[in-house]
């Protein structure tokens, strides 16, 4: 069970998205709540189900649990397979955790994809009014390492080669035995990059050089 705070009067909730700033608002949202002596939260809302994930999305999550063990988060939360707008799902659990403050990024309403028009902060204010809001400033330069280094993410899946090894192959066959996301890196003709892969419920990072895959073992049995 985990220490009780010593101020219940105040509690926190961080609302990340995917991307490289979802860590800084989590760590900016431990921070306010040290200061307060209060317990914090960790919120992330996806329509899709969460076994629709890719390994990218599940990466993010991954380490947002990480996350929050780390730094003594009461709990993460994911509300996948959401239909409802973000805002009203904020609300909800605002009200059910007893939130009284708000962490979220200057960028969310672009994040958020049912949000479309008009100002995500605003929609969330009407919601939410029992609660304080705070807008993080994310710097606008700040690129993941998939952002700055590789070009976009596709699917893609390993395929066994005669020498028992791993190679890439963009189209899915009986031959296939595994199934993630290949990051190639930018400026080469080649396909060197990153593929990711969930295994055993976590994301994996291989190695890629001129198509076949460097660290076989971080593989489980095809």
């Amino acid at each position: 069970m985990k220490n009780v705070k010593g101020r219940m009067d105040e509690c926190i909730l961080v609302c990340v998205y995917y991307g490289p700033n979802g860590e800084r608002l989590i760590r900016r949202g431990s921070k306010i709540a040290n200061m307060l002596n209060c317990p914090f939260y960790i919120l992330t809302v996806d329509p899709l189900p969460y076994d629709e994930f890719d390994a990218e999305k599940s990466g993010y999550v991954e380490r947002w649990k990480e996350l929050a063990d780390e730094l003594g988060a009461e709990k993460f939360i994911l509300r996948d397979n959401e239909k409802r707008p973000s805002a009203k799902v904020i609300a909800n659990v605002a009200h059910h955790c007893n939130i009284t403050q708000i962490v979220i990024g200057e960028t969310a309403q672009n994040r958020w994809e049912e949000i479309t028009k008009g100002s995500f902060i605003n929609v969330l204010l009407r919601e939410v009014s029992f609660v304080d809001i705070h807008i993080v400033s994310v710097d606008r330069t700040i690129k993941s390492e998939e952002d700055a280094i590789y070009e976009k993410g596709v699917r893609c899946f390993l395929i066994k080669d005669d020498n028992g090894g791993y190679q890439l192959s963009f189209t899915l066959s009986k031959r296939s035995c595994f199934e993630g996301i290949f990051y190639k890196e930018i400026g080469t003709d080649f396909n060197n990059g990153v593929f990711k892969i969930i295994v055993n419920g976590k994301t994996c990072q291989i190695h890629v050089t001129d198509n076949k895959i460097t660290e076989p073992e971080k593989l489980p049995a095809c």
